[in-house]
């Protein structure tokens, strides 16, 4: 089981949208789903600049993991533009354990691959990663 799971691969694009959305802005999120068959992490959703915090939490599967990033923008109460690039893990109690174990022993490995996280939060269910949640975590107030 281990074995399985540390070995997987992660697909360029991942790196490629990641870089897209760190340095271009071109998306607001992306939502990233392992392929368990290819053994390799690869894109599943790209969010376009324009869609908001719901549209991203709604792109999440109900029943099963994923892995997330999303471009989180906020002004300080200095009045500052500021982004955080967020990371987040979502396990749904109601996803498989199998597929639980393999998103939480591959999870530091990918997350070594996407230079730039900020802030990294783990999500059971939609509360656990709600826009209050992302402000407190990012220093936003």
């Amino acid at each position: 089981m281990a074995n399985a799971a540390s070995g997987m691969a992660v697909h360029d694009d991942c790196k490629l949208r990641f870089l897209d959305l760190k340095a271009k802005r071109t998306f607001r999120f992306i939502v990233f789903k392992i392929e368990e068959k290819l053994k390799q992490v690869v894109v599943e959703k790209l969010g376009e600049p324009s869609q908001s915090y719901e549209d991203f939490a709604a792109s999440l599967p109900a029943d099963e993991c994923r892995y997330a990033v999303y471009d989180f923008d906020f002004v300080t109460e200095e009045n500052c533009q500021k982004s955080r690039i967020i990371f987040i893990a979502w396990s749904p109690d109601t996803s498989k354990v199998r597929s639980k174990m393999i998103y939480a022993s591959s999870k530091d490995r990918f997350k070594r691959e996407l230079d730039g996280i900020q802030v990294e939060l783990q999500a059971t269910d939609p509360t656990e990663m709600g826009l209050d949640v992302i402000r407190s975590r990012s220093g936003s107030g």
